[in-house]
């Protein structure tokens, strides 16, 4: 009886260890390149102003759609900030419409 009692007791424990969730290991990303989530440096060309008159709307807004406008165009100065488009609404918005208006969306 003492010999069945063991084997039980192996078993359970065998079968207790195998069942048992393991925690994942951490997916690994790659860093992001810093060069490249950064807005060029040097000033504007002239070839990246606004087609449009943007003098009413706000600093960001003219921001974010020379920026979408650029990306659209797929030049050398397409940037999208993605920390300011995500909290900033008034450079989303500009981004948003930079980018439809120069891919000819609207």
């Amino acid at each position: 009886m003492l010999r069945v009692s063991m084997v039980a007791i192996v078993i359970t424990v065998l079968v207790g260890c195998s069942t048992a969730k393991r925690p994942m290991p951490e997916p690994v990303f790659p860093a992001p390149d810093p060069i490249a989530e950064q807005r060029p440096s040097d000033a504007l060309p002239p070839s990246t102003r606004p087609t449009y008159n943007l003098a009413g709307y706000p600093k960001a807004a003219q921001e974010g759609y020379v920026d979408g406008c650029e990306t659209a165009k797929q030049s050398a100065y397409g940037f999208k900030d993605k920390k300011r488009y995500a909290v900033d609404m008034q450079y989303r918005m500009g981004w948003d419409d930079g980018l439809s208006i120069c891919r000819g969306n609207r």
